[in-house]
């Protein structure tokens, strides 16, 4: 499952994304905001990322209006990459040498056409171990010093 969640200022492409997900079957969970009324980012990226930590899902996607403030709260949350993406090389790629486990975009710097395909380069992409592995270990290990 995915967890998907935003704040006001991407609602409308979460939105988009959503129905882009249901036409490609894939199962997600949505955690809000719904309404455009302003909320607060980090309470929705804590959503998210509990649901990802928790292994309730295994991947997440968080919108806000950068995608910057989205990726601060996320990375903030001990077992948390994340990564803000607008094009697709950089989706893939978070994927296969950085394991990222949650995507982030601004609602207001990319349109729903491109972020679709963003979400596809990120969902369809599998992280490759090998060397990566041994990286991504020496920045998880960040999280457990003082």
């Amino acid at each position: 499952m995915l967890a998907i969640g935003c704040d006001h200022g991407g609602l409308e492409l979460k939105n988009e994304v959503i129905k882009h997900l249901e036409e490609r079957g894939v199962e997600y969970k949505d955690f809000g905001t719904f309404t455009p009324d302003s909320v607060d980012y980090p309470d929705y990226a804590l959503k998210v990322c509990h649901s990802v930590t928790s292994g309730e899902s295994e991947r997440g996607i968080l919108i806000c209006g950068t995608g910057l403030g989205m990726s601060m709260a996320a990375n903030k949350v001990k077992g948390i990459r994340a990564a803000v993406c607008h094009d697709t090389f950089s989706a893939e790629f978070t994927r296969r040498h950085n394991d990222a486990n949650v995507l982030c975009m601004g609602g207001r710097v990319i349109g729903p056409g491109l972020a679709c395909k963003v979400v596809d380069a990120y969902l369809d992409s599998e992280f490759e171990g090998g060397r990566h592995q041994r990286r991504i270990d020496k920045v998880m290990a960040i999280e457990d010093e003082d």
